[in-house]
């Protein structure tokens, strides 16, 4: 039944973002693995349009900022108020005690407001002048981002990258979708008439179904051989630290159960590659681009998957 819910959610968020299955399918494993979400993309591709939808039929509480160059770390995390009338401080909550938070363009802010986000991806609170804040149990971040080409941005550090489980880009539609995206007009407004599939009970069922899907020890062996390369070949300067190889299991085991297995075989660690690893490596002498083809490929080529 659980299964079943994950096909109605890719088939819900597929009225809105025509003719990109396969996106939708990646940015749900990485929201059941328990990730946060990074979406990089050229303007007008429907990045907070995903973003939106997701949040809209997990049936959770999501709130938008959009962040600016002159935004501060207050405006998402919240300030003490002085209540003149208690004669004492109130503490106003920021967006960020939400259960989705769409940060929509977040390299438009500048690295001090970036941060911010760090200790709530990683740690699910927000300490505020010393004092820790939960945030709610299910709590991520979706996050839009525009190509470091276009004017206005500021990259994004590696710390905090390597927060994003996943990060994807949608690309251009095909000709039939674009077909059809003209035929039907702004797909943006449909978004208020999505079906909730799941609740928040129902989510954190499948977050706990999906990682307890069992991984062989052959499996592991090509998992750990795989970030050995990243870390000892001359192609990269930074190899993938251990929460990126934790982050490629969580994923790995989610995408195996959302394809009705209750193991991991290594066609699903290598079809998450793009996904969970190619943000988190530096290359090295090879001049190969961050998160090209050509950098995965030699992962996918060069690492056996069986072992010998």
């Amino acid at each position: 039944m659980l299964r079943e819910s994950i096909q109605s959610i890719v088939d819900e968020v597929s009225r809105v973002l025509l003719g990109k299955d396969d996106k939708i399918k990646l940015a749900l494993a990485c929201i059941l693995s328990d990730g946060h979400l990074l979406i990089e993309d050229l303007p007008g591709m429907g990045k907070t349009t995903l973003a939106h939808a997701l949040a809209h039929v997990l049936g959770l509480s999501y709130q938008r900022v959009q962040f600016t160059s002159d935004m501060l770390p207050a405006d998402i995390l919240g300030v003490p108020v002085y209540d003149q009338s208690k004669n004492q401080f109130e503490f106003h909550p920021g967006p960020v005690f939400t259960q989705v938070l769409l940060a929509d363009e977040i390299n438009r802010t500048t690295p001090k407001t970036q941060s911010a986000l760090l200790e709530a991806m990683e740690e699910g609170q927000v300490t505020i002048e010393g004092e820790a804040r939960p945030l709610p149990e299910l709590f991520f971040v979706i996050a839009t981002q525009n190509p470091l080409s276009q004017m206005g941005t500021f990259p994004l550090p590696e710390s905090q990258l390597d927060r994003f489980l996943m990060r994807i880009s949608l690309g251009y539609p095909d000709a039939k979708a674009e077909r059809q995206l003209l035929l039907g007009g702004d797909a943006r407004k449909k978004l208020p008439k999505l079906r909730a599939c799941l609740g928040p009970e129902q989510l954190l069922e499948i977050k706990a179904a999906a990682q307890a899907v069992k991984t062989s020890d052959s499996v592991l062996n090509y998992l750990q051989r795989l970030v050995h390369y990243t870390r000892s070949a001359p192609d990269f300067n930074c190899g993938l630290s251990p929460r990126g190889a934790l982050a490629l299991l969580r994923a790995s085991k989610t995408w195996a159960y959302m394809h009705a297995r209750n193991y991991v075989i290594a066609e699903d660690i290598q079809t998450l590659l793009p996904a969970v690893v190619a943000h988190r490596v530096d290359p090295g002498s090879g001049g190969v681009d961050r998160g090209e083809p050509v950098l995965i490929a030699r992962l996918r080529n060069e690492v056996n998957v069986m072992d010998d």
